[in-house]
């Protein structure tokens, strides 16, 4: 009976195919696109591009500050103990009673609180792929805006600080979030780059003394923008915190307008401290 079964099974196999391979268990196939073309394992996905290639707008070149306010605190030293609309508590205040004038064009008035507050130029430009540079002629100072969280802050304080760069992106509407490009390609209008500062050595808000700890943080936003009559600008929002010397943030808008070239570029050093 069992060898009648094995016959009439083998009866009704295909032409060409054996008793012995319709039992033999069959090798697992590879699922379909797990192989590339020609055979070959699929490529990983390519390295994301660095800050340089991807940054949203463009902010390298030179740049004028344009000084449509608060004259009297920026294009000339105040006198002591003027430190309106500065939210100083008492501290900050004793502190900025002690200036005298012979400590007037001292360094201390152009840390990275204050730096893009004063008239100047700037010269922007990639350090490498991921330091932003952005050099003054006032002052003649220098700031590297780094786009790399993990870094450690360096060891010494300085005026320029220690400032961690991120390009920022808005939402597009059925897009990504923030942060994300999201919807059609090109960034999204409104990007922008944010830049938080810290590990500074203090310094003064303005060039008549008025202070910031070395305890203060600074977060500030870049925006470009281009005029109706095709002028390109920058304005750089600065947000001072500082617990030591201030009752409240400390908030300013500056603007810079674009400059084909450096032929007006002049930089004039500080005195030391």
């Amino acid at each position: 009976m069992r060898l009648t079964a094995v016959v009439l099974f083998a009866a009704a196999l295909p032409a060409g195919q054996s008793l012995l391979s319709a039992q033999a268990p069959q090798a697992p196939q590879a699922p379909q696109g797990a192989q590339g073309r020609g055979g070959q394992a699929p490529q990983p996905p390519p390295p994301p591009p660095t800050p340089r290639a991807a940054a949203p707008i463009d902010l390298t070149g030179y740049w004028v500050s344009i000084v449509n306010e608060d004259w009297r605190w920026r294009m000339v030293t105040p006198p002591k103990g003027d430190y309106s609309s500065v939210p100083l508590n008492d501290a900050g205040r004793k502190l900025a009673d002690t200036w005298d004038t012979s400590k007037d064009g001292r360094c201390d008035a152009y840390g990275a609180a204050a730096l893009m507050r004063m008239p100047t130029r700037l010269h922007v430009t990639w350090e490498t792929d991921t330091v932003l540079k952005i050099d003054t002629d006032a002052g003649q100072q220098t700031r590297r805006l780094l786009f790399d969280k993990s870094r450690p802050a360096p060891v010494t304080r300085s005026l320029q600080g220690f400032s961690i760069a991120e390009w920022e992106r808005p939402a597009r509407a059925g897009g990504a979030g923030r942060g994300g490009r999201g919807g059609d390609a090109g960034p999204a209008p409104g990007a922008n780059l944010k830049v938080i500062t810290n590990h500074l050595s203090g310094g003064w808000l303005r060039k008549n003394g008025v202070p910031y700890s070395e305890d203060a943080v600074v977060t500030e936003y870049f925006d470009r923008f281009a005029a109706p009559n095709a002028d390109e600008w920058l304005v750089v929002t600065t947000m001072v915190t500082d617990p030591k010397y201030l009752n409240t943030d400390f908030v300013t808008s500056s603007h810079f307008k674009k400059e084909p070239d450096g032929s007006k570029w002049s930089p004039s050093p500080c005195k030391a401290s």
